[in-house]
């Protein structure tokens, strides 16, 4: 049995694929109004599913059962993950209906669109590597085709083809680590892998299939080095996934890692030298080299699609803090960033998207002064990128105050003084640029316009939530609790919600 959620954005994407031979009837705008249905009636059926799941496991079996069979296994977490997902991508379908209107192929796009979002929403309710796997290449090879969707130039296609090649030894990666696990405990399942774990022991060889985990959601997540795909796939993608691509696909891919080291490696940490300070060390690392090159790498740019994919990267760093700290408050400092993450850096590359759709080219140089012609786009990016810095009174600041601060209570200061750091020097290239928008122009701007409304709306929506969360975060801060909670004080809960569907 299939939950809901995604038996609509799987039926709705291939739905939409078929809504190109009908535009003639129906109207142009078929594709983008059923695309938005079916992800707000998907937003929808997650509530649903948020109110059945009340702090527990829901489980949805394929044909035999683990651990004969795959799974759903849904908990907080996945909803949580799930809901940033289709929220987003619903802003990104509604933006999408102007910004995309020049373009051809638009069945194709949103069909796309939907199966991408069907990919992510997949991922996070699997319950099992298999279909973890299933629902990861649906993500991914929707991506590749997404970030190549303006064919008619070579730089997409470069993009592209680097992103597909990079992701396609990620999932090698991940294949490896799912045989590792699958040769010591006899089970893809998370939970019952994790149990057969403890019994069994594994010792070198659960480093070994941490380490090819790593490597392979590492990829797709863009942890330095193995970042390089995304500096050139984001600013070729449409600005629209590019909000996906950086706002919740590098997402996903930390998600996977999260779900297996939480549930699979860290209980079962004590059969390794080293124990939990060898997951802690090696994960804290990466973290403070991914910060450092991110930001670095975003002071050089002079494209302002490609400097908002490296400001990405420098924040998949402040998300991997709490991962390092191996504790619910740092996990849900993760979360709620992961939460923020997708309004602030989806809204700067949306408005960055009115912007480039406006005037045609994405050089801060030539872009100079627009801000006066596009008031509402540039008080909108205005905000993202305050949040993206983590200044009071934005969502950012929230998550990245309990993110420093759960380093600090679980032994690694180090962290917190980088990541304070870091997001003090990030404004470095923050602030040139918002100033760069509202300077003298260096070209004839008169005829520019503001961006048309429906463009307008998501990005004004986003940045209502900015400010929303970081003048009253309690509502999204006890979302996050709840997610990381399942990983961590309820994790025996997602466990034995898999041998009493088992039993049953």
């Amino acid at each position: 049995m299939f939950p809901a959620t995604l038996l609509i954005l799987m039926a709705g994407s291939v739905a939409a694929a078929f809504f190109g031979l009908l535009d003639e009837r129906v109207g142009s705008r078929s594709k983008e109004v059923f695309s938005s249905i079916i992800l707000a009636i998907a937003l929808y059926t997650l509530y649903n599913l948020y109110v059945a799941v009340d702090g527990g496991v829901v489980v949805f079996t394929i044909g035999a059962g683990p651990p004969l069979a795959a799974c759903f296994e849904v908990d907080a977490l996945s909803v949580f993950m799930a809901a940033c997902t289709v929220f987003l991508a619903l802003l990104c379908t509604v933006y999408s209906a102007r910004y995309m209107e020049h373009d051809t192929r638009l069945a194709e796009y949103y069909s796309l669109l939907l199966s991408m979002t069907a990919g992510m929403v997949g991922v996070a309710f699997a319950g099992d590597m298999f279909t973890l796997f299933v629902f990861w290449e649906l993500m991914c090879i929707s991506s590749y085709v997404l970030v190549a969707f303006r064919k008619e130039r070579w730089a997409p296609i470069e993009a592209g083809f680097k992103y597909l090649i990079m992701s396609a030894i990620g999932a090698t990666m991940i294949l490896f680590g799912m045989a590792f696990l699958y040769g010591m405990t006899g089970t893809l399942n998370f939970a019952q892998m994790s149990e057969t774990l403890s019994e069994v022991g594994g010792g070198f060889w659960v480093l070994v299939a941490f380490a090819a985990l790593f490597i392979g959601f590492g990829i797709k997540a863009a942890v330095v080095p193995m970042h390089t795909w995304l500096p050139d796939a984001h600013p070729e993608a449409p600005s629209p996934i590019s909000a996906m691509l950086s706002g919740m696909v590098i997402e996903t891919g930390l998600y996977g890692f999260i779900r297996l080291l939480y549930v699979v490696f860290i209980p079962n940490a004590a059969m390794v030298d080293g124990g939990l300070a060898t997951f802690k060390v090696t994960i804290g690392f990466f973290a403070a080299v991914t910060m450092i090159v991110g930001n670095v790498m975003a002071l050089l740019q002079k494209d302002i699609k490609r400097l908002l994919a490296y400001s990405s990267i420098a924040q998949i760093g402040y998300m991997l803090i709490g991962v390092a700290a191996a504790t619910e408050f740092g996990l849900r400092g993760c979360f709620l960033h992961v939460l923020n993450h997708s309004l602030m850096k989806g809204l700067a590359f949306l408005a960055a998207g009115a912007i480039v759709h406006q005037l045609g080219t994405r050089n801060l140089d030539e872009i100079k002064g627009v801000g006066k012609r596009m008031p509402i786009t540039m008080m909108a990016l205005t905000i993202a990128v305050l949040g993206l810095g983590g200044v009071p009174g934005t969502a950012g600041f929230i998550s990245k105050f309990i993110l420093f601060a759960s380093a600090v209570g679980a032994g690694m200061p180090i962290l917190t003084v980088l990541g304070v750091l870091n997001s003090a020097f990030s404004m470095a290239y923050y602030l040139p640029m918002l100033k760069n928008l509202v300077t003298t122009p260096t070209r004839d701007l008169s005829q520019v316009k503001e961006a048309p409304a429906s463009m307008l709306v998501p990005m004004c929506i986003m940045a209502a939530l900015i400010i929303l969360i970081g003048v009253y975060p309690a509502p999204a801060v006890q979302f996050a609790h709840m997610a990381s909670e399942a990983v961590t004080t309820k994790l025996s809960t997602y466990i034995e919600a898999i041998v009493r569907a088992v039993l049953g």
